[in-house]
């Protein structure tokens, strides 16, 4: 260990440093952030975790210090031993929690040397991400990451310190497990003991923790790894964290309430900010039909508005079709918003394009009358009934979707969150929390011809609903429930089934024979059959919610290590081949794509 470590042992945070430790003794470690000449004194800022100190080399002190100080650049690592003096006046820097002082350095060691770095290690650089994450632990020095990696230990203990007060207990589960279907591709392990047999990396705790509820543990949680082999994006990775949590002889409105709770002390305690609950909730089918999305942004209004039955009897082609077809007909109002050119609406309606939609139809209203090239196909009645659905005044612009339900909702939904962020209407300092609740059991999926779990197979159906289990399994609803956070989905979960008759049931209606079900899901059902207790449970998105409260514009800046949308690690160029021992033990031969 280096004798300046040794010797004098570091006796403050830089962040500690004010006006109130004037001439005490210090010893600091950090990197060297920027070095000034000013007329033969240095000015040195040295970063360490907490932020900046600026740390001064004066000749008239120190002159052999001095002149060894000259030496230094961006990025050496160093240990300083000084005084603690308050800046002349005039020259406090209100930017800096250390702004008031500095310290005078009397001794000094340089631990390591850097090479120039390959981008400035500061908050406000443009640089390529992937620059960025091949050097990950220099980006991780500036202090915008610092912060983003405090508030998470912030929030992860906050999430701790809640949950062991009510109650709940942190138990790990397996992470080397059986594949089983989550709903995206599994990692899988390969056995070296078991030749040809695979372990799979899990997608969630899900089996596991019901089953922990099966063995009497009553409230586990676990901030937990998960893995899925699933298409990247902004807010994905193949690896993440998850906050998660089971609890028994509970219903749903429970655990909405404690989780309230838990998310009311992270937000005060990861952001000091005070929350209300309990927070507003509406039905899955209400969201659809108000903004046409599952996880809807309610910070401002402009919601979608179903106009199917005015035009029942449509001259307009269009319209008359959509409906035909078993499609709808929705309308947004972007009040005011008339003024908007034609090549604005072009791009709007690329926009739409993304989601499926053949086209946006629009209108414009004035004083005198209504621009559009559909109006023409409108009867009267159908305009007086439309400007009253919609509320239309002059200076308003509408905008229809018509098409089938599933298009209509999701291309109008998104346009209207889209037009939220370009009109300007949403205020991006308020948090809008929402539960959503009453999700479909099962949908359809056309390709295969059978109907799937919205959510999982383990999901339970209201009770009410049962009676459709075998009629009409289509309008059956779950006791499933999302929280949502200005249009994210930052948790979900549900009560689960514990009757064997009813999971039975699903499996029937999924298509899963007995065959299929004991080989996935067998040491559940099998634990089905010794008392298990009504139990449900929910899953939080840590690293989701950390981008949101910090701001970030990508999921990457709140993770340590991740990876890049192609699914690689830059910094350790993962994943690699292997050595053809290895692949020889594990008895796999690769196959290169030509």
């Amino acid at each position: 260990m280096s004798q300046f470590i040794t010797e004098l042992k570091r006796s403050h945070h830089n962040n500690e440093l004010t006006a109130s430790d004037k001439n005490k003794e210090v010893v600091l470690f950090g990197w060297v952030a920027g070095v000034r000449d000013h007329g033969g004194v240095l000015f040195v800022d040295l970063r360490d975790r907490e932020g900046l100190t600026q740390v001064v080399f004066n000749p008239e002190i120190n002159p052999k210090v001095h002149d060894l100080a000259k030496h230094l650049r961006s990025e050496y690592c160093m240990g300083i031993q000084g005084k603690v003096m308050l800046r002349p006046d005039g020259m406090a820097n209100s930017n800096l929690t250390t702004g008031e002082i500095e310290v005078w350095v009397q001794e000094f060691e340089v631990f390591s040397s850097s090479k120039t770095p390959p981008f400035p290690v500061e908050d406000q650089i443009e640089v390529h991400e992937e620059h960025r994450l091949k050097y990950r632990y220099l980006d991780l020095r500036r202090s915008v990451m610092r912060k983003n990696f405090e508030l998470r230990h912030r929030v992860m203990q906050a999430a701790r310190n809640y949950l062991t007060e009510q109650g709940f207990w942190e138990i790990e589960t397996p992470i080397l497990n059986r594949s089983t279907p989550e709903g995206a591709r599994d990692y899988l392990v390969p056995s070296r003991v078991h030749p040809g047999e695979f372990y799979a990396l899990p997608q969630s705790p899900q089996l596991f923790k019901q089953v922990l509820m099966m063995s009497g543990m009553e409230r586990y949680f676990q901030i937990a790894r998960c893995f899925r082999d699933e298409v990247l994006r902004a807010d994905r990775q193949p690896e993440f964290t998850q906050i998660d949590i089971e609890m028994s002889f509970i219903d749903s409105e429970d655990i909405m309430a404690a989780m309230e709770g838990l998310v009311h002390s992270m937000w005060q305690q990861g952001l000091g900010q005070e929350i209300s609950i309990p927070f507003p909730r509406i039905s899955y089918d209400d969201s659809m039909a108000r903004f046409g999305v599952d996880a809807p942004d309610m910070r401002f209004a402009m919601e979608l508005v179903n106009v199917s039955g005015i035009f029942e009897k449509s001259d307009f082609k269009v319209f008359q079709g959509a409906l035909s077809k078993g499609g709808m007909i929705k309308a947004i109002n972007a009040k005011g918003k008339a003024d908007m050119s034609r090549s604005e609406i072009d791009e709007l309606t690329k926009f739409v394009g993304i989601y499926g939609a053949k086209g946006l139809a629009y209108i414009k209203v004035t004083e005198k009358e209504w621009h559009s090239p559909i109006v023409k196909f409108f009867s009267d009645t159908e305009k007086q009934q439309l400007q009253q659905a919609l509320g239309m005044e002059p200076g308003d612009l509408i905008f229809f979707g018509a098409d089938s339900s599933k298009v209509v909702n999701d291309a109008m939904g998104n346009l209207r969150e889209h037009l939220g962020q370009k009109l300007g209407l949403i205020d991006e300092k308020k948090l809008s929390f929402v539960w959503v609740h009453d999700f479909p059991m099962f949908d359809y999926d056309e390709k295969e011809a059978r109907h799937a779990a919205v959510h999982h197979p383990f999901t339970a159906p209201c009770i009410e609903d049962l009676p459709l289990m075998k009629s009409d399994p289509h309008r059956v609803k779950t006791q499933a429930y999302d929280l949502v956070l200005n249009g994210h989905e930052i948790g979900g979960g549900s009560i689960r089934i514990h009757s064997q008759e009813v999971q039975q049931q699903v499996f029937d209606i999924l298509k899963i024979s007995q065959e299929e079900a004991q080989d996935k899901f067998g040491f559940l059902l099998e634990a089905l059959e010794f008392g298990p207790p009504p139990h449900g449970g929910i899953a939080f998105g840590l690293d989701r919610i950390i981008m949101l409260m910090t701001g970030a514009e990508s999921i990457r800046d709140v993770i340590a290590f991740p990876k890049t949308q192609r699914a690689t690690c830059l910094l350790a160029n993962a994943p690699s081949p292997v050595s053809a021992t290895q692949l020889l033990e594990l008895g796999i031969k690769v196959e290169k794509k030509s």
